[in-house]
This record gives C-alpha cells, structure tokens and sequence, in this order.
C-alpha cells in the first residue's frame, strides 16, 4: 500500500470507472485522485481479466460526489 490506497479500493475503483459509463477522469476526479493512476490500474486489471463487481459502498460514495459537484460547478440552481 506504498501510495496509501488498499487493493479493495484499487479493485473497486477500476469497477466503477469500466461499469459504470462515466470517463475516467469522472472517476478519479470523484475519487479525489490522479486519473494517470488510475489508467495504470485499469490497465493493470485488463491484463489479470478482474471481472467482480464493484463494491456497494464506493459506488454509492461515486454517486453522491458526482451529484455535489453537479450542484457545485451549476451555482447550486435546481436540477
């Protein structure tokens, strides 16, 4: 865990960014972190063919940070 992130997180967060139709740079910007990183371990997980879904709980992390920075980037008008 050299970069501070476990292998469970490594794992989900390559599950989200191939599962759930946003872009990379959508997931590591909602991951709060480098979107080079995160090419490495897609890239990484490509080349062992990890197929398990992704864990609930960072999805669901995924999902609120996304609706935040909607309001956040949108001035905070209704959606």
């Amino acid at each position: 865990m050299a970069n501070g992130h476990s292998e469970d997180f490594k794992c989900n967060a390559v599950r989200i960014a191939v599962t759930k139709g946003l872009t990379r740079l959508e997931v590591a910007s909602d991951l709060d972190m480098d979107v080079a990183t995160l090419n490495t371990w897609i890239k990484g997980a490509q080349d062992h063919e990890d197929t398990s879904l992704p864990e609930a709980g960072l999805v669901r992390r995924v999902d609120r940070r996304r609706k935040e920075n909607t309001v956040a980037t949108q001035g905070g008008r209704d959606l």
